[in-house]
């Protein structure tokens, strides 16, 4: 899990800082958690109804490591260190983020220090985080104005990584066709869009986030419930829209063969009635998961308003 050269000198405070990382995120959900958060903060889109990195303004993309490096601390609650952002398990840590992998900015004052350093790709859905101690011999020639400098090769290579291209929750905006989604923005109401989108998402998860930015609107729950959101407006096309946080959903979802949702996502499934034994049974009928084209011959059963 690590490509640091194996002749490398024994760092006792790496052990210890990432033995600390690891206990508390032993399989990264919660890192992945905020590096899709700040995505999400950084788009902003319930206000603005961006979702690619390539919508965002230069100083917007500039401020994403000091997000990453509060959503972060808000989340594992680290101490603050003396002249670095943290302190974990005792030692001091700068958390640093960069779009590039390598190309973390490091000031003079991490000089010698750990770094965490983290990197992301939100078209890919992945995330990375590491540790690497900053050592003279890993920096870069150059300096900026600000005396800050990369790392070079071999500090690149000496970087311990902790999580290496992990799976982050999807952007479906990403996921799906540019066409489709540019399609999508073309319709004048946020009830529009929505049901759109979980047309055209259909079996794939759709985080809360991606329902604000197409809604444009914080209250995802609102455009989404049987009471005049999507699971009224899609049911009698036969769509049924899950929610992660109900344990009966979530065993629809894993019934039917879908993704299950977690407490942040929904999944839309168009489905059709089956004969008995040979579907699944909700609210007390079988049904399936239509085919491709196949035609909806009954409107899908609707969960009440408080089943969101």
């Amino acid at each position: 899990m690590t490509t640091m050269d194996a002749f490398a000198e024994p760092d006792p405070e790496m052990e210890a800082v990432a033995d600390e990382l690891l206990r508390t995120d032993p399989d990264g959900a919660r890192w992945a958690a905020v590096v899709r958060h700040t995505y999400d903060m950084i788009y902003n889109g319930a206000e603005t109804g961006r979702y690619r990195w390539d919508q965002l303004m230069k100083t917007e993309k500039t401020h994403f490591g000091t997000l990453f490096e509060i959503n972060a601390q808000r989340e594992f609650e680290f101490d603050g260190g003396d002249q670095t952002d943290y302190r974990i398990a005792g030692h001091q840590v700068d958390a640093k983020w960069s779009q590039k992998e390598g190309s973390w900015m490091l000031p003079p004052e991490v000089f010698g220090r750990l770094a965490l350093v983290a990197t992301g790709n939100d078209e890919r859905a992945i995330w990375s985080l590491g540790l690497v101690r900053v050592r003279q011999e890993y920096r870069s020639e150059g300096a900026n104005r600000d005396k800050k400098t990369t790392l070079n090769s071999l500090g690149r290579s000496s970087v311990r990584w902790l999580w290496k291209d992990s799976p982050m929750p999807a952007n479906i905006l990403l996921q799906l066709p540019r066409p489709n989604v540019d399609d999508l923005f073309t319709r004048k109401y946020g009830t529009q869009r929505t049901n759109q989108l979980f047309r055209l998402a259909e079996g794939q998860l759709v985080h809360r986030s991606a329902v604000r930015t197409v809604a444009m609107q914080l209250d995802d729950q609102k455009r989404v419930r049987t009471n005049g959101g999507a699971r009224s407006a899609l049911a009698p096309e036969g769509y049924i829209i899950l929610s992660g946080t109900r344990d009966e959903q979530k065993q629809i979802a894993a019934d039917l063969g879908v993704p299950v949702p977690s407490r942040t996502e929904y999944i839309a499934v168009r489905i059709v009635p089956a004969g008995p034994g040979f579907g699944v049974e909700i609210k007390g009928e079988q049904w399936r998961r239509a085919t491709p084209g196949e035609v909806s011959t009954k409107p899908a059963p609707l969960f009440g308003k408080t089943e969101e």
